[in-house]
């Protein structure tokens, strides 16, 4: 299956649960008065609209390269990563400020069982979408579907302290327990939030590959005999699409063909060892310095 139908399915699914548990938990907010039970029905709605914008950007991500997009749609999914941490933030808050307003007042909850059980079906709901959810990142790395992802893991937390919330508030009668796991389960989502925006900024700032993944890189190419020196490598991603570009130094007595053929080959071999990832390699007769400053950043990028 194309990684373009796994992140829309995967999108599907995820506005098909948080409807399902939108209806769960408003009833139960409803008949209950739990202040947690209205913290996780506000996340839940604000899950579904997250979910919405996720299936909008994975379907226009998914569109080819343009005229006006000649490097693609991919970082439609780190803004929708982005809008999804917005409304997790501004989640956060409204519950945190209605749970100082219940603490104040000294309400109480009621029915607690309708609350616990609904949680209990949420808390399924909830693992069976981040298992297909992990399954889909495994073979498509959607930063839009991870960031969804990050938000459902949140949810586990979440409808497990609105069960403890209401067995400590109503059948140990540990009164104010209901609001002040509303302030804690606040401060998980704005946690949660933060964590999601670091891959979407970094995308959106073309920041560089992971170190790691950066020398992995270099070391191939390194492979290749034809090949004197490397320098200027530059990395970035955008959604599950990479992109490189450097230079290399090969023999100034080289034709054009034969240099042609050897980045050609070079390029073929890095493709396989790194797949989803556009290479653009320039040519240089070796000892060639394109900028003022670098003379050694041939040797410092060439992998011993």
């Amino acid at each position: 299956m194309s990684r373009a139908a796994l992140t829309q399915r995967a999108a599907i699914a995820s506005v098909c649960t948080a409807v399902l548990l939108l209806a769960l938990k408003g009833w139960a907010a409803w008949v209950t008065g739990s202040v947690a039970m209205l913290g996780s029905l506000a996340d839940t709605g604000l899950d579904l609209v997250a979910s919405l914008v996720t299936l909008f950007s994975v379907r226009y991500a998914a569109q080819p390269a343009d005229t006006e997009h000649r490097f693609g749609h991919g970082k439609a999914e780190a803004l929708a990563a982005l809008f999804q941490v917005m409304l997790i933030s501004i989640s956060a808050c409204g519950i945190a400020v209605q749970a100082v307003r219940r603490l104040i007042a000294g309400d109480v909850s009621a029915n607690a069982e309708y609350g616990i059980g609904v949680s209990i079906a949420a808390l399924a709901a909830t693992l069976l979408l981040i298992a297909y959810q992990r399954h889909v990142i495994r073979q498509t790395n959607s930063v839009a579907i991870t960031a969804d992802n990050v938000h459902y893991q949140s949810d586990l937390l979440l409808n497990g302290s609105v069960i403890a919330a209401l067995v400590l508030d109503q059948y140990l009668g540990l009164t104010g327990a209901d609001p002040v796991f509303g302030v804690l389960i606040a401060l998980w989502l704005l946690y949660g939030a933060l964590r999601a925006s670091t891959t979407a900024i970094n995308q959106l700032m073309d920041r560089e590959w992971p170190e790691e993944k950066r020398q992995r890189f270099l070391a191939i190419a390194a492979q290749q005999p034809e090949l004197l020196g490397i320098h200027d490598l530059r990395t970035r991603s955008s959604g599950a699409q990479d992109f490189v570009q450097f230079h290399v130094w090969v023999r100034p007595d080289m034709t054009v063909a034969e240099a042609h053929a050897i980045s050609e080959g070079v390029e073929q071999k890095l493709m396989a060892a790194f797949p989803d990832t556009e290479i653009l390699i320039h040519l240089d007769p070796e000892g060639q310095i394109d900028r003022l400053g670098e003379p050694d950043e041939a040797l410092r990028e060439t992998p011993e």
